[in-house]
Parts: C-alpha cells; sequence; structure tokens
C-alpha cells in the first residue's frame, strides 16, 4: 500500500486517516487526500512513504455521525483493494 493509495481512499471514503511515525508524530490524511503531520516546523528528516510502511495501526476517522476506528494494516489493505478502479473515460468522434 503506498501513500497514493491511502489518499485515494480518505477521498473516497470521505474520511481522515491516521497513522503514527517512528518518531511519535502523527500523520494524518485528510478527506481531501492532503497528508499532513500536525506541529511540524521544519523540512523532515523522514519520508513518508517509509512511515507508512512501516506503521501497524491505523485510525480511520469518517463524517459525523459514524465513529472512528482503528484498523489494522490488513483490514486498511483490504479496505484500499476492494475500491473499485474507475476506468478511463474514452472519448469517441463519431465522424
Amino acid at each position: 500500500m503506498k501513500l497514493l493509495d491511502l489518499r485515494k481512499a480518505a477521498i473516497r471514503e470521505q474520511a481522515k486517516i491516521h497513522f503514527r511515525l517512528r518518531n511519535g508524530m502523527e500523520c494524518v490524511v485528510s478527506e481531501h487526500g492532503v497528508a499532513q503531520v500536525p506541529g511540524l516546523q521544519a523540512k523532515p528528516e523522514f519520508n513518508l512513504e517509509e512511515e507508512l510502511a512501516s506503521a501497524g495501526e491505523f485510525l480511520l476517522e469518517p463524517q459525523p455521525p459514524k465513529p472512528p476506528r482503528k484498523l489494522r494494516r490488513a483490514e486498511l489493505e483490504s479496505m484500499v483493494a476492494a475500491a473499485p478502479v474507475a476506468s478511463a473515460a474514452h472519448d469517441h468522434d463519431d465522424e
């Protein structure tokens, strides 16, 4: 699972997805697909892709009234994998 997959899932589910970084900080992927690390004051000395690869637990925070829920990596990967793949739109000119 890549960060791009997580960003797409957050948009599709209209939910925030949180995961802990190894340095104790937290990454939050918004319902708009933006990954942020609250409290980060300078250029990070970490790579979010690598941090995501080491994350084992996630918090899915859907829009109210649904309650937040904790997911293990396998559960989130299943959710991401089960997502329908958007087919590319084909423009055909009938001439």
